[in-house]
């Protein structure tokens, strides 16, 4: 692969606390993305908000100012992370769909092709701009328009499985499932939303659990004990 983007789970970054981060989880990551970036492929990267806001748990605000307030814990997320990546040593730049003054530039498609070429990390925070589109849409909006080669989703769970695997201790793990299986079955891999735009765009995703050991650089290198989400 040459280019791929990279989903993080906010709840997952956040380690055992379960809100805010685990700074040694995240540096985990930084050291797994900087053997690929050193390897010369590019690296995009799209962190959701769970550790810090869930909206769709609010049933007493507002859905547009729940989303809005989704938006910004991306930012922040995206935010902090890209300076542990800065601490061991990459290059990297935020971008939004709407204006952080100083803390983040506006995206572009063009913008952030120049930033790959300078073999940087991006960072796209803010998901798509607007309310009722989650991250997931976001991450698969992001990684067509980039071209990216795969979406690797990391994840608390290791896997895709045919039932939550939280509630039901059979629960059996695909290794590999087609994105219209995914969609048939309502398997929960990404929203609705973001299944159909893989599938309707051909965008190939891989998941797995972010715990285990070198688990970005092997999904990268086309190895995994997790589920590789097809779409021919």
């Amino acid at each position: 692969m040459k280019r791929i983007l990279l989903k993080l789970s906010g709840e997952a970054l956040a380690g055992e606390k379960g809100t805010g981060f685990d700074e040694q989880v995240v540096t985990g990551v930084a050291k797994q993305v900087k053997v690929l970036v050193d390897e010369g492929m590019e690296v995009g990267i799209v962190i959701g908000g769970g550790n810090f806001w869930r909206g769709r748990s609010s049933k007493n605000i507002d859905r547009t100012k729940a989303d809005q307030i989704g938006m910004l814990a991306t930012v922040m997320n995206c935010i902090y992370v890209s300076e542990i990546f800065r601490s061991q040593g990459m290059m990297t730049s935020v971008l939004t769909p709407f204006s952080c003054g100083e803390f983040t530039k506006m995206y572009s498609k063009d913008r952030c092709n120049k930033y790959f070429a300078h073999k940087m990390v991006v960072f796209f925070a803010g998901g798509t701009g607007h309310p009722y589109f989650s991250t997931d849409t976001g991450t698969v909006l992001r990684a067509v328009e980039i071209e990216a080669d795969n979406i690797l989703l990391a994840k608390a769970v290791d896997g895709v499985y045919d039932s939550d695997p939280k509630d039901n201790p059979q629960a059996r793990k695909y290794s590999e499932v087609s994105i219209q299986e995914v969609i048939d079955k309502k398997l929960k891999v990404v929203d609705l939303t973001a299944s159909i735009m893989c599938m309707e765009q051909k965008m190939p995703m891989t998941v797995f659990g972010l715990n285990e050991k070198d688990s970005i650089v092997n999904a990268a290198h086309g190895v995994t004990t997790g589920t590789r989400v097809t779409v021919d």
